[in-house]
């Protein structure tokens, strides 16, 4: 964004939950350098004497989050945003990657508008919903008529035509219309919004409608490291042997370092690699809350038990260099990342 979008004023921040690995503050200062500006950060509870994540922890009741419960990701990192915002309208630019399928923990305030700038399709799913409805065609040839060269674009204005149905679904209809063109759609998309009420709805003009980059793993890792500002030491492949197989480790994300995300191989790494961080996540585990359904980090730790995670995930990594065949390395991202939370770092 800094390099393609010099001329937009972004403000750059980071919710910190007071659980982060140090590896994560160091990158913000080397962001923060490369970016020429400070990297605002936000804290929830700040009136409280501890640590925000430690806070809400005690007004649950030591309640651990979990999949199935995430208030970490809204006290911790959505809400203080949303109060850091407030009515002011804001285009958020959140850093889900051109590989990953998913929406993420997004804000659902109406004055709050997100952009997926590494995705082809940089759209909300709420933006995309409105505009693909079949009830809007009508609307939208008209939005199609008045764009430069439109009219050039046959088959793209075919397949905006088409109605969806349960043979032809808007998924189906919204990936057929960026791979015919995706900076036409992108244009259709910003001549919607001015007759909304989102917040690039007053924009004059919006830069990115221009792009049509796909950014995964790989190219945010390249670009950390052409920019110096450097790949955070958890992603550092690390070496390791169990009954003479060997293979690597390390983290597949960022946040939290109890990040209840983490596969049992990173539960490992963290064991192995920061013992002292693996003691305190273990202390938060009582009264039956657990960071994993299946164990206790007590329980993971237990040597057998760690030379079974090790051996496992050799095996599944093997499969998984097998099956490896799309372009998107959507199997291999499924085993190492999981769902994951959008609103933590990278």
């Amino acid at each position: 964004m800094k390099d393609n979008y010099p001329h937009l004023d972004i403000e750059y921040y980071t919710c910190d939950t007071g659980k982060e690995l140090d590896d994560t503050y160091q990158l913000i200062e080397n962001l923060e350098v490369y970016l020429g500006k400070s990297i605002l950060r936000l804290r929830a509870a700040q009136d409280s004497n501890l640590d925000p994540f430690d806070h809400f922890l005690e007004m649950y009741g030591g309640f651990l989050p979990s999949s199935g419960s995430r208030w970490c990701t809204k006290k911790l990192k959505l809400e203080p945003f949303e109060k850091f915002v407030g009515d002011d309208p804001v285009v958020s630019y959140v850093g889900i990657r051109g590989d990953e399928d998913r929406e993420g923990y997004i804000s659902k305030k109406s004055n709050i508008q997100s952009i997926f700038p590494f995705r082809k399709n940089i759209w909300s799913e709420d933006v995309i919903t409105k505009l693909l409805a079949n009830s809007n065609r009508q609307q939208l040839s008209i939005f199609f008529a008045q764009l430069p060269y439109g009219k050039s674009t046959e088959r793209f204005e075919d397949i905006l035509n088409q109605e969806i149905s349960y043979t032809f679904t808007r998924s189906q209809k919204l990936d057929l219309l960026l791979e015919t063109n995706t900076i036409l759609f992108n244009q259709l998309v910003f001549a919607f919004l001015k007759s909304t009420v989102y917040p690039l709805a007053t924009e004059q003009e919006f830069p990115l409608v221009l792009n049509d980059e796909v950014l995964v793993r790989d190219d945010i890792f390249q670009l950390l490291q052409d920019s110096g500002v450097g790949v955070p030491g958890y992603y550092q492949k690390i070496d390791f042997t169990v009954k003479d197989l060997k293979s690597q480790y390390s983290r597949s994300r960022s946040g939290c370092y109890f990040c209840f995300y983490q596969q049992k191989i990173e539960w490992v790494w963290l064991y192995e690699q920061n013992p002292e961080i693996f003691a305190k996540a273990l202390a938060y585990e009582k009264d039956g809350y657990s960071w994993n359904q299946e164990e206790t980090l007590e329980e993971l730790s237990r040597p057998e038990r760690i030379t079974a995670i090790k051996e496992e995930y050799i095996k599944r990594t093997n499969r998984i260099a097998q099956k490896a065949t799309s372009p998107f390395l959507i199997d291999i991202l499924e085993e190492a990342e999981g769902e994951g939370c959008a609103a933590c770092f990278i």
